[in-house]
């Protein structure tokens, strides 16, 4: 047995992306968003659909497709609940206004208060 040791390459020349892709990021930070995750989601699900998958091939499929489809709905939970604190944090919530009350805010005549 001999100690040596092989190592990978580096392709020599840059990977070009597909026409219309956006192009990454300077700096050599990656930028991936939620948005790029659910599109990961659908294109599995559409290949999955068109038998572009081996048999063999479909648990591992599946199995990152279910582990990618928890991890979208957690984001999607979070997001909600966040979004709720931050209305009520702010107090967005308007009253509701009754048909007198925005008559008469049109009209420009006092209300009773």
């Amino acid at each position: 047995m001999s100690d040596t040791k092989t190592q990978a390459t580096a392709p020599t020349a840059a990977p070009t992306a597909p026409a219309g892709a956006a192009a990454p990021a300077t700096g050599g930070q990656v930028d991936l968003t939620v948005q790029d995750l659910n599109t990961l989601r659908t294109v599995i699900d559409v290949a999955t659909q068109r038998g572009a998958f081996k048999a063999n091939e479909l648990q591992a499929v599946g199995t990152t497709y279910n582990k990618l489809d928890t991890f979208l709905q957690q984001v999607q939970k979070q997001q909600a609940e966040a979004q709720k604190a931050k209305e009520e944090a702010e107090g967005k919530k308007p009253a509701p206004i009754s048909g007198a009350d925005a008559s008469a805010a049109l009209s420009g005549e006092p209300t009773g208060e």
